[in-house]
């Protein structure tokens, strides 16, 4: 397989993927669907994934979904017939994926009528909106032309393709400058069409005035060397009509073809006036002796690079250097905070740099929100910390130990995607261990686990542990829109101890985390309301705390002056009776051992899944006997055997929490409050939490729904 881009690393070449020739599905319905909301909803068939390549045990789709647009794997879950899984929101732009089982068994969706010449097996689809205007395709009739062009050098026969402007005129008048666009070392001329969208900047800059009319030429990867291109550029004065003098003639490129664009503009300045560096990989050496012939000669010298996920940084902060040595003027783009060595972020490198071309501009500066670049990134040496190692603009290294030295494919499994869905992100070789920087991360929550060909695992050089989930871990990336799930300062914080009781249901002693606020004081006059607060299914009684961050959220609400006073039980909620198991079991030691309430108006229960059915579960059973409910990601059911006036009387907020429509509670949740409003039962819900059947949901409905409580 050939090297794809800088973002697909070398864990995921390192099986070479199984190729099939696309063949028509068994039904012409379609596998991808993208609702107008930006969500990608993926339905791949079992049995034509099972007829073309096989049993498989797991089907995932690759493609530009990760931080920084990396390639990614999102995972299918297998319902009935079909593998599916629901994606987003995603970002407007430019997507190609691929759909693979087992690791290795890649196969094209067949029912996407699009392809990228150079990857068989890809399929890309577009997401509108107006970050990415200048890719959506111009109105028909208004954009310009393309058309391949043969020529011959003293190799052989070679092709490029020519993009002509509106209005392209190809006698009289003036001439055209021209613009050659090379294609990087591995990759194929049609990429820049396929995956750059370059047709439809170049349409859409010009409709709008924002480029000078030009002839733009992509070269292949074998036309870059100065004789190769020689011929190039003579056939195209040959065959178009354009301006042959060095000012009017301009190149750039990406990844190695940005290189072999530095190359060649630096070595013989007197063949361009304008050069683009998109992640060049490389550069010439560059000394003081020929630096002012490169100043005299060149109009523009522009320097692009990703952030630290892009293999082009360290190389772009170098060459900065060396031309600073040098005297060589040029302009940098700046760092693109949130794109890596991809075709996302050469898109946007391509939309700043047209308009720069054969005239005056007033801007030479970075583009907006692009930063610093300061110095290389290297995150510490193999095996001299604990992973992750997380840095203060939250790219995260993920590395393994020794022990998978033979594995064939690892990926990180963690809580990356857009509103906090699960995406493997590939890790490549480093030595005999398995490497990943990935970034930038949002302050928040993570929790991951190890994929090591197809075998979850334990990242044991991180210290912290889920009970329920043993290969799990987690880790923090702090920032103000995490501040409440960070830890307050030492000795601030309420008291988190646990709770044994006795299960009559169950048979068996069983335990209980009792969150108590600051400053509790077992004697006060008023007794304390409770909250009692259920995890979800395969959860246990430890999760709200080790993923939750109940106390984290409890204790810096209590000192912000957000919460009431309260004590917070979380139970065991792994019952075959649970309405027994609470009232009979938990809430009776509770009472016998803390101090609060046993009035319904300073009681509370909710809980996230299967424990917010439970909490409805008691609201349906034993109306009035907590005056406050939540339910996160849980519907209510149906409406037989309900009285709804005891609910309406004797509860003072009934609240609906549910995630968007990566959340697969979402259709029945949603159902659930027609029968809500059929019923007449008065509640409450805002609208859908951004984000998945997750934590990062739940953790977001415990921080609205707490101080919310025992104030009416």
């Amino acid at each position: 397989m050939r090297r794809l881009s800088a973002a697909f690393t070398a864990g995921a070449m390192a099986v070479a993927a199984v190729l099939f020739t696309p063949q028509p599905a068994a039904a012409d319905t379609p596998w991808l669907g993208v609702s107008e909301d930006r969500y990608a909803s993926f339905s791949v068939p079992a049995a034509y994934v099972q007829d073309h390549v096989g049993a498989v045990s797991q089907v995932v789709v690759e493609g530009n979904f990760g931080p920084s647009s990396s390639w990614a794997e999102f995972g299918l879950t297998r319902r009935g017939d079909v593998w599916s899984g629901v994606l987003g929101p995603l970002e407007p732009g430019q997507y190609h994926y691929q759909v693979t089982g087992d690791d290795t068994k890649s196969l094209k969706d067949p029912t996407n009528g699009t392809s990228v010449t150079s990857e068989p097996l890809w399929s890309t689809f577009f997401v509108p909106g107006d970050s990415a205007r200048w890719l959506a395709d111009a109105p028909e009739g208004t954009g310009g032309k393309v058309e391949p062009l043969t020529y011959r050098t003293r190799t052989g026969q070679r092709s490029a393709l020519v993009w002509t402007p509106p209005d392209y005129v190809a006698k009289g008048g003036k001439g055209y400058p021209v613009l050659y666009l090379q294609s990087s070392d591995g990759e194929a001329t049609t990429d820049w069409l396929d995956l750059g969208r370059t047709k439809q900047i170049l349409d859409n800059l010009s409709t709008a005035g924002a480029i000078r009319p030009m002839v733009v030429v992509i070269n292949d990867d074998d036309s870059s060397d100065d004789k190769e291109l020689k011929d190039l550029r003579k056939a195209v004065a040959d065959s178009y009509h354009v301006l042959r003098d060095p000012a009017n003639q301009a190149i750039a490129g990406a990844s190695d073809g940005g290189s072999a664009a530095l190359s060649a503009a630096l070595t013989k300045p007197r063949q361009f006036a304008y050069v683009g560096s998109f992640s060049g990989l490389q550069a010439p050496d560059v000394d003081r002796r020929s630096a002012n012939e490169i100043n005299r000669e060149l109009k523009l010298l522009r320097l692009y690079t990703g952030n630290v996920t892009d293999p082009a940084y360290n190389v772009t902060y170098r060459l900065i250097k060396a031309l600073g040595r040098a005297g060589v003027e040029f302009e940098f783009d700046g760092v693109n905070p949130d794109g890596g060595g991809n075709w996302d972020t050469w898109q946007e490198n391509l939309v700043d740099f047209l308009p720069r071309l054969f005239r005056d501009v007033s801007d030479h500066g970075p583009s907006p929100g692009h930063g610093r670049l300061d110095g290389e990134f290297a995150p510490p040496p193999a095996g001299t910390t604990p992973t992750p190692f997380v840095t203060e603009d939250g790219f995260v290294t993920f590395e393994t130990t020794t022990g998978f030295a033979d594995a064939q494919h690892v990926t990180v499994w963690a809580n990356v995607a857009p509103g906090g869905s699960w995406l493997r992100v590939p890790l490549s070789r480093d030595g005999d261990r398995w490497r990943a920087t990935v970034g930038p991360l949002d302050p928040w929550f993570y929790y991951y686990r190890l994929i090591v060909d197809r075998v979850a695992v334990k990242d044991t050089s991180n210290p912290t542990k889920v009970t329920t989930e043993p290969t799990w871990s987690t880790f923090l990336i702090p920032g103000a829109a995490a501040r409440l799930l960070s830890d307050v300062p030492a000795g601030q914080g309420g008291q988190v101890e646990s709770m044994t009781y006795r299960s009559t249901v169950a048979g068996q002693d069983r335990t209980a985390l009792v969150w108590t606020p600051p400053g509790y004081d077992p004697s006060r006059a008023q007794p304390y309301p409770v909250l009692y607060l259920q995890h979800g299914g395969g959860q246990n009684y430890t999760d709200w705390v080790e993923m939750g961050r109940a106390k984290q959220i409890l204790d810096h609400q209590f000192l912000d002056g957000d919460l009431v006073p309260m004590v917070v039980v979380m139970g065991n909620g792994n019952s075959s009776n649970f309405n027994r198991e609470l009232l009979e079991n938990i809430v009776p030691t509770a009472r016998a051992r803390y101090h609060i309430s046993s009035e319904p108006s300073q009681q509370a229960i909710a809980g996230l899944s299967m424990g917010g059915g439970q909490a409805l579960g008691v609201l349906r059973t034993y109306p009035g006997q907590f005056a406050y409910v939540a339910a996160f990601s849980a519907g209510f059911g149906s409406g037989a055997g309900v009285d709804v006036e005891a609910i309406n009387n004797g509860t003072k907020m009934l609240r609906l929490y549910v995630g968007d429509q990566t959340d697969f509670v979402y259709p029945s949740f949603m159902a659930s409050l027609t029968t809500l409003n059929d019923l007449g039962i008065r509640y409450e819900f805002d609208g859908v939490t951004p984000g998945p059947h997750g934590w990062d949901v739940w953790q977001k409905n415990l921080i609205d729904l707490a101080p919310r409580l025992f104030k009416r």
